[in-house]
């Protein structure tokens, strides 16, 4: 069964070309273009990872990558931030937060493929 994997962005010129990658690579995908439709997405039908943006309507990718790890349920999913945000300060933001990576934009294909499927096989 294909590793089910949530995009959260609110930029269409990201999600088209990440959903193309990951369906590539096998994996099934989920997209959200917002922090409220990323939660709501999470509780219906958790992903084996998140690709999530920072910079969100309403509720942004820093607070959406606590509440998941703030739920014993989610606690498990790997989240990787893709964000064009790469000061030091929201990197170390975003991984005490709880991410388990951090990529700036713009990023490299094989870099996300790489970080995906290393996160994934760590997985139980």
């Amino acid at each position: 069964m294909a590793k089910k994997i949530l995009i959260v962005d609110d930029e269409p010129s990201i999600i088209v070309p990440l959903q193309f990658l990951m369906e590539q690579n096998g994996y099934e995908v989920m997209v959200a273009f917002s922090g409220e439709e990323a939660m709501e997405t999470i509780a219906r039908t958790p992903p084996d990872l998140v690709l999530l943006d920072i910079m969100l309507p309403v509720i942004d990718g820093f607070e959406v990558c606590q509440r998941v790890r703030e739920n014993m349920d989610w606690q498990h999913i790997p989240i990787i931030l893709i964000t064009a945000l790469g000061s030091e300060i929201n990197v170390a933001k975003g991984l005490a937060l709880g991410a388990n990576a951090y990529i700036t934009k713009p990023f490299s294909n094989a870099d996300v493929v790489r970080k995906v499927k290393d996160l994934l096989s760590l997985k139980k």
